[in-house]
């Protein structure tokens, strides 16, 4: 059974040799061009077809990342390309008899997502590609495949907002017609379908008003309540037993802090713990099952770093092989053949250009298949190691996350950017190859990502920590990360950074408005600065989870929550802000919109304070194409170096330069209207 594909837009992140590093010394470490980081992969996101004769990937077409196929054994250079998309894709993935491609986009980052079909077998004129089908032709929805069927291919179940913007309905989709059938006419707040191995829905869950979640058992017409979670607890059903009897849960209801996995027998609605994190640290991680056998293969637990816990002897043992090949890095099975016996390998670390490898698991055959970023390879040794670290804030509570140190500096007294994960409940930052990182790294600087209360991973109470805490214990494990940079020597006083999208652009504002004599300057990205026209604007297919976001920043509809929400808004301290601030939006953010970069812009520069403002008119939530983002590290680059002294990349290639001036928005011209917002 194929895992469900879930869409959320989020910001991209996309690696020496230890003696080297130690013996260079940062006037003999070159400026690494951006390109490098930021600029499209060379070949990206390979996968084995289903029987193993054909590799499709990732390269560029016409400057955008699309998808190209070429037989197994030819070079990559008979590739083909597949598909002309003028909009990056949010993902691909085969049909399990091998028919067809499917893959998701959406139109300039405004989260309407559609899905499309094309058949990697069919021929195209020259100079172009086979044509694609729109297999969900409607206009403002935005397309979740529930699942993926392995016993008729031609299959699957996706669910549309076609009907009711706020719920998605569910249907049955033939991909070689395009034949839409409804299934369930959600009136009801459905927010989940789970199917089992032989394609029957079996579980709906709805969430209430209260952000209450109920699990269904499906019985013919029958909904029958067997599970119920509160807004503060979380459950989900990754897989089912074999002969479909039992459903593996993973949740932390009830005196649970750490998530757990049980299995749930459906006839009984017993449940049975099967396992939780060994260390007694973290939430439970993943559940891999085989899809051939339908047994599992393997847990995994992520702390500082990922570790597996094996239930098949073939799949471990094939994994210590891997291991010894490559010490110290991480190793992913990222495709494989039906028959499970050749693998598609990703290799990759902290300080190590991401590469793709064949696995035969038979012969132990390992074969190189190309390096993504082959230019980045060639300068592995500039690159700088992620060290996990952890430290207490304002109340006393562990903070754990990731310091990135720049080569060949002694690691005192450094310039600093606190880079800011966005979410903020339930995402995490996680060691490995960072390509923000390693670029703010490459100019100079000490780089900390914090995962402050409210990340995931680390038990519920650590996630609930930080409701109705934005700006204030939220902002205090960002802050005592800086403080204890400083107070370590690690960090110079007056040359702090911090920086961050979505909620990390949010933490920017925050830190520059509620701790005005910290940072010396911030980079906001896509975040909001008043959390009332926030919750105003928020897509309709979010009213799910309204009670989640009260739960976090507060009630609009009451005078406590009204208060908290005043409060926490950088917006209304933004007589506070003295520090220079250079903000980045996606005109086509459906959950952060303009607006909330327009209204902070317009309160700065009325108030005569240094603001620079950036706004591209085809990005939403984050950018996608790489011409956009090199123009806006660019500008980053230059405004860090302007304030805290670090290296910048002066120079830049002339589309670059041409986008950079296009999006680069005089900040007199900014209006903002909350009557038309």
């Amino acid at each position: 059974m194929k895992k469900h594909v879930y869409y959320l837009v989020i910001l991209l992140i996309s690696l020496s040799n230890m003696e080297a590093q130690t013996a260079t010394n940062q006037k003999n470490v070159p400026i690494l061009d951006r390109e490098l980081f930021f600029g499209n992969p060379e070949i990206a996101a390979g996968q084995l077809s289903p029987d193993g004769k054909w590799i499709s990937f990732m390269k560029a077409n016409n400057g955008i990342l699309n998808i190209w196929i070429k037989k197994f054994d030819e070079p990559f250079e008979k590739a083909r390309p597949l598909t002309d998309s003028k909009r990056p894709m949010q993902g691909y993935f085969w049909t399990y008899d091998g028919k067809y491609i499917l893959y998701i986009k959406d139109e300039n980052g405004d989260e309407n997502v559609n899905v499309f079909a094309v058949d990697p077998m069919a021929k195209a004129a020259a100079n172009s590609v086979p044509p694609s089908r729109n297999l969900t032709p409607l206009k403002e929805i935005t397309a979740q495949i529930q699942s993926v069927s392995i016993i008729n291919p031609d299959l699957m179940m996706v669910s549309l907002n076609d009907r009711d913007k706020a719920w998605h309905d569910l249907y049955q989709l033939k991909i070689s017609t395009g034949e839409l059938t409804k299934i369930y006419e959600n009136k009801d707040r459905v927010t989940g379908y789970v199917f089992d191995w032989d394609d029957n829905l079996r579980i709906l869950s709805k969430t209430d008003e209260k952000g209450t979640s109920t699990f269904f058992k499906k019985e013919g017409e029958k909904l029958i309540p067997i599970y119920e979670t509160s807004v503060t607890e979380e459950a989900y059903i990754p897989s089912w037993t074999p002969d479909n009897k039992q459903a593996y849960f993973v949740t932390n209801k009830g005196d649970l802090n750490l998530s757990t996995l049980f299995l749930m027998d459906m006839d009984s609605q017993k449940m049975k713990k099967i396992e939780s994190d060994p260390k007694n640290r973290v939430d439970f991680g993943s559940l891999n099952v085989s899809e051939l056998t339908r047994e599992v293969i393997s847990t995994s637990y992520t702390d500082d770093k990922t570790e597996y816990v094996w239930k098949n002897k073939k799949w471990e043992s094939d994994y210590k092989f891997l291991q010894s090949k490559f010490p110290g890095r991480e190793i992913s099975f990222n495709s494989r053949t039906n028959d499970e016996k050749k693998f598609l390998i990703s290799v990759s670390g902290d300080k190590y250009a991401p590469e793709m490898y064949f696995f035969n698991a038979e012969t132990k055959a390992l074969v190189l298949q190309y390096v993504s970023r082959p230019a980045l390879k060639k300068v592995e040794k500039y690159l700088a190691p992620m060290k996990p670290i952890s430290y207490k804030s304002s109340d006393g509570l562990e903070i754990t996350g990731y310091l990135t140190l720049p080569v060949g500096k002694d690691g005192k007294n450094l310039p600093t950017v606190i880079l800011v994960h966005g979410g903020p409940k339930g995402p995490r930052d996680n060691w490995g190859y960072n390509s923000i990182a390693q670029f703010l790294a490459n100019r100079g600087y000490a780089v900390l990502q914090p995962n402050f209360r409210a990340s995931g991973g680390y038990g519920k109470k650590f996630l609930n920590a930080g409701d109705l805490q934005w700006g204030k214990l939220m902002q205090d494990d960002i802050t005592w990360g800086a403080k204890y940079l400083i107070s370590n020597g690690i960090s110079n006083k007056d040359k702090v950074a911090i920086m961050g999208g979505s909620y990390g652009g949010y933490a920017t504002l925050a830190g520059l408005a509620f701790t005005p004599n910290l940072y010396a300057c911030g980079v906001d990205i896509v975040g909001p600065s008043n959390i009332f026209t926030l919750l105003e604007s928020v897509p309709a297919y979010w009213e799910s989870g309204r009670a989640f976001l009260y739960g976090m920043v507060g009630d609009p509809n009451t005078e406590a929550g009204k208060k908290l929400i005043h409060d926490a808004s950088p917006i209304f301290s933004a007589d506070k802000i003295v520090k220079p601030l250079l903000i980045i939006q996606g005109a086509n953010d459906p959950r952060v919109k303009k607006a909330e970069a327009e209204q902070i812009v317009v309160a700065l520069r009325d108030k005569g304070k240094q603001v620079s403002y950036i706004l591209a008119d085809d990005e939403g939530h984050g950018f996608a194409k790489p011409v956009n983002n090199m123009a806006m590290f660019a500008e980053t680059e230059k405004f860090l170096a302007g304030i805290l002294g670090g290296r910048y990349q002066k120079e830049m290639p002339e589309n670059v330069a041409k986008r950079l001036k296009e999006i680069t928005v005089d900040v007199k011209t900014v209006t903002y209207d909350p009557k038309t917002k």
